[in-house]
């Protein structure tokens, strides 16, 4: 019997979407027919995934790489925002994170706020990866690649999770807007900002007190 899985992709880069399409296609069940739909931002993955919600046909996976630009009306800011929205409005898909970003605690708040069936690094994704991880999460076996493993057997010096308003902070810093005026757009005091700001501060071990110092290493750290 003929199993038809509902897929969206989500990158920025036509060329890295393509390749994920061929290796799936290329290594797929006999038994399976994709249905592989693309989304080159957080714009039209919203479309998609509202789309879905409306129509009662939701995806079976979602490929969500976690640097993408942020929607036009700013209410995601990034692959990630884009995964956490689709676990709430689709809850029966599965979600498999692709991300650049290596480091212990940038793992852990992906695991902690999303909670992934999959979760590959793609600076060594192969196309047997890739199909692996497929097959496994359609399977309903969590599949992390070798390298997160290991990540998350390292010990985390900080538990600290770099939640939405931590994030907003950041994205709003990187725009461009001043301490005093980020209350405007958060629904906190100022006092609860700068309290935000110094918790920031310690978890990217900066010592001077700057703004752009903090941007760098949240940068460094990709929540930028």
């Amino acid at each position: 019997m003929t199993e038809t899985i509902k897929i969206l992709m989500i990158d920025d880069h036509p060329m890295i979407i393509e390749g994920y399409q061929n290796t799936l296609l290329y290594t797929k069940r006999d038994n399976q027919e994709l249905e592989i739909e693309i989304a080159h931002n957080c714009d039209e993955a919203l479309r998609a995934i509202n789309k879905a919600v409306k129509t009662d046909r939701s995806f079976d996976v979602l490929f969500v790489d976690i640097s993408l630009p942020a929607s036009t009306d700013g209410s995601m800011n990034s692959g990630e925002d884009l995964a956490e929205f689709a676990r709430k409005v689709l809850p029966q898909s599965k979600i498999i994170i692709l991300t650049m970003f290596n480091e212990s605690f940038r793992i852990h708040n992906i695991i902690k706020t999303i909670n992934p069936e999959g979760l590959l690094i793609k600076s060594d994704l192969t196309s047997n990866e890739l199909a692996n991880a497929f097959q496994t999460v359609m399977d309903n076996v969590p599949f992390y690649s070798a390298t997160v493993n290991q990540l998350i057997r390292r010990t985390i010096s900080s538990d600290i999770v770099i939640d939405d308003k931590n994030r907003k902070i950041l994205h709003l810093l990187s725009q461009g807007v001043k301490t005093k005026n980020l209350a405007a757009h958060l629904d906190i005091s100022l006092s609860a900002i700068e309290k935000r700001k110094k918790q920031l501060r310690d978890l990217f071990e900066v010592e001077d007190g700057q703004d752009e110092t903090l941007l760098n290493q949240a940068r460094k750290k990709g929540f930028v």
